[in-house]
């Protein structure tokens, strides 16, 4: 007698579900190496990208005083756009 969950779990465990996964890019991500590589050296960059703009954002936020947008730049996720737009159109930011 066998349990009620065995057909999910022959094919969870099964080369069907790998064969599936395989297919439809969900395990090899890329294909290579190489691809793996890139697509990690992509998202550092981005991170980095948004975290530079991201403190300088909320420093000048902060240093003038603008509580409203500290938090919704704290919170808010946009690759640096929104911090950017903050910094050269809302706030009449100069470099001096």
């Amino acid at each position: 007698m066998g349990n009620w969950y065995g057909g999910w779990s022959n094919m969870m465990n099964g080369s069907a579900f790998r064969e599936w996964t395989l297919n439809n890019g969900m395990v090899n991500f890329g294909g290579s190496f190489v691809a793996g590589m890139t697509f990690g050296l992509v998202i550092l960059i981005l991170a980095v990208w948004t975290l530079y703009w991201k403190y300088r954002a909320l420093w000048h936020a902060a240093k003038h005083e603008h509580k409203v947008w500290f938090l919704v730049l704290l919170l808010v996720n946009t690759l640096g756009i929104l911090e950017i737009l903050y910094l050269h159109v809302f706030s009449k930011y100069r470099k001096n």
